[in-house]
Order: C-alpha cells, then structure tokens, then sequence
C-alpha cells in the first residue's frame, strides 16, 4: 500500500472515529439535558445546539466509511435475481451512478462553503458559529464518498453481493 494510499485511509477512518465519537456525545448530551429538565433545571444553550450541530458532523464524517464498508442501505432484492454478469454490469453502473450524485453535491457544497467564507456568514443560536464550519463538510464527505464509489466501479470488489437479506 503506497504512502498515499495509507496517508487516505488513515484520513478516513479518524472521521470514522471522530463521527462515533459524536454519537457518544450525542447520547450524553440528551441524558444531561433530560436529567437538568427534571431536576426543574434549565438545559444549557449550547447543549442543544451541540447536539444539532453533531447529527450533521456524524452523518457527514461517517458517510465515505460506511460507503466503504458496504454499511450504506441498499435493496439487494433485484441484483440477488439477476445472472453473476448482468449483476456485475448493474452493480458497475450503480456505482456509476453513485459517483456522478456525489461529485454534483460535493461540487455544489464546495460553492456553499466558498459563498459561506465570503460572506462570512455565522450561524447564530447559543453563539456565533461560522456557517463554513459546518458546510466544509459537504464537500469534504461527498468528494470522499464519490472516490469510495469509483472503488466499486474500477476495483474487484462488487457494491452488490447478489444476495438479498441480512448480511452480518
């Protein structure tokens, strides 16, 4: 495995981490904001945004890793129907498929996230938060996803197993 393709995995998996680490937040963040509102207590602020901010960081940076693994949801009914080579062909051109959405939105939340430096736009709830903080995220996991989906469609590896059911 060459320097850059470690240095690219590496990346991957601690936004892995860093998404299930969110998770952990997130349960932690709603068990103190229960426990304060019964305790006649008053959750802070930045609580809630936090947990808000969270969902989108978890699903952003957890995304390309999920696509890796195969952890994304897919119907496999059709393709477990289908002849060992027209599933090949349809899993390639899914995959395909998958590449050009991902590169449209990586390509779209890259003009969000340059429009959000420019204007210098900040999401204001608890505090001011820059709104690029957030965006960069779009970019950076759809671009990350569409070089996960181009490994189904060049490598040897199948998206599709061409069996239909649970798979654990």
């Amino acid at each position: 495995m060459t320097f850059i393709a470690k240095t690219y995995s590496t990346f991957l998996y601690a936004m892995a981490f860093v998404a299930g680490a969110t998770l952990v937040w997130l349960m932690i963040s709603v068990v103190v904001s229960v426990l304060m509102r019964n305790l006649g207590l008053q959750p802070f602020a930045w609580l809630f945004t936090s947990s808000e901010y969270g969902l989108l960081y978890m699903t952003m940076l957890g995304a390309p890793w999920l696509v890796r693994e195969k952890g994304h949801v897919h119907i496999e009914l059709v393709t477990s129907t289908l002849p060992e080579k027209a599933r090949h062909v349809v899993s390639r051109l899914v995959a395909i498929a998958c590449v050009l959405v991902c590169v449209i939105l990586a390509w779209k939340g890259l003009e969000l996230f340059l429009k959000n430096i420019e204007r210098g736009d900040y999401d204001t709830r608890a505090y001011y938060y820059p709104r690029w903080l957030l965006t960069i995220t779009f970019p950076l996991s759809f671009g990350l996803m569409a070089v996960e989906f181009l490994r189904f469609v060049f490598g040897s590896e199948l998206m599709h197993s061409g069996e239909a059911g649970i798979h654990e």
